[in-house]
């Protein structure tokens, strides 16, 4: 999976408004792992996870980046539930070909 593949249309505006931000981020590797999420979960979060992921997405992308991979510890203030099911989730890297979108049930007929 390389881009958006849910729609939006059954969003409120401030949702839409996250998972776009998600996916338009500026280092690919965090569009993918935030874009991902959003589309699996923006839908099942509630106002207050709402507010602490907003609140996540604010940071710099190199730091956050750093946080998910382990590389540097996570800061006090980010150790929370949330945050680890971000830094928990693992984005789709298959290759998209034909016969992956139409084994998914999303490609070409």
């Amino acid at each position: 999976m390389t881009g958006l593949t849910r729609s939006s249309a059954d969003l409120d505006p401030r949702r839409r408004r996250i998972l776009y931000r998600c996916w338009h981020r500026g280092i690919r590797e965090m569009d993918l792992v935030f874009g991902q999420f959003a589309e699996e979960q923006i839908s099942s979060l509630s106002d207050a996870e709402l507010d602490a992921f907003e609140i996540i997405m604010a940071e710099e992308d190199a730091d956050l980046n750093s946080w998910i991979t382990g590389s540097v510890p996570v800061p006090e203030r980010y150790r929370t539930p949330l945050f680890e099911r971000l830094a928990s989730y693992r984005p789709d890297f298959d290759l998209v070909t034909r016969e992956s979108l139409n084994a998914k049930g999303d490609g070409f007929r």
